[in-house]
């Protein structure tokens, strides 16, 4: 007799019982709704380069160390930019994602010393 994986399976316990129907709304809603948050919050950061252009970035990149620059510029331009708006509409969602980890893995290297208070250029 052959039982099917919802039979096997177990049914995980709620953490508040009462809330199952809130639950059965809530948790499929849950990671659309933290894609387009990390998307906009791409988005945003990607829109100041775009409207500066990456001219403006030249100098600050350089000093980090990324010399060339343009090509590290247009390629954050892009994962902030244009990852941003795929984030929000679902598309590509596992590349521009793991293109975001490595930027903002990146970020943080670079800024680890400086600490993350933005009074501090964090």
């Amino acid at each position: 007799m052959a039982h099917s994986d919802s039979e096997t399976k177990p049914k995980s316990k709620l953490l508040f019982p009462r809330l199952e129907s809130f639950y059965a709304v809530a948790v499929p809603l849950a990671w659309p709704i933290v894609r387009i948050a990390v998307g906009w919050n791409l988005l945003v950061h990607g829109w100041g380069k775009v409207m500066r252009g990456p001219s403006a970035y030249v100098r600050g990149f350089v000093e980090q160390g990324f010399d060339p620059a343009l090509p590290w510029i247009w390629a954050a331009l892009t994962i902030e930019f244009v990852g941003g708006i795929a984030l929000i509409l679902g598309l590509f969602t596992r590349f521009f994602a793991a293109a975001a980890a490595v930027e903002m893995l990146i970020i943080t290297v670079l800024y680890w010393k400086a600490g993350f208070s933005w009074l501090n250029r964090g």
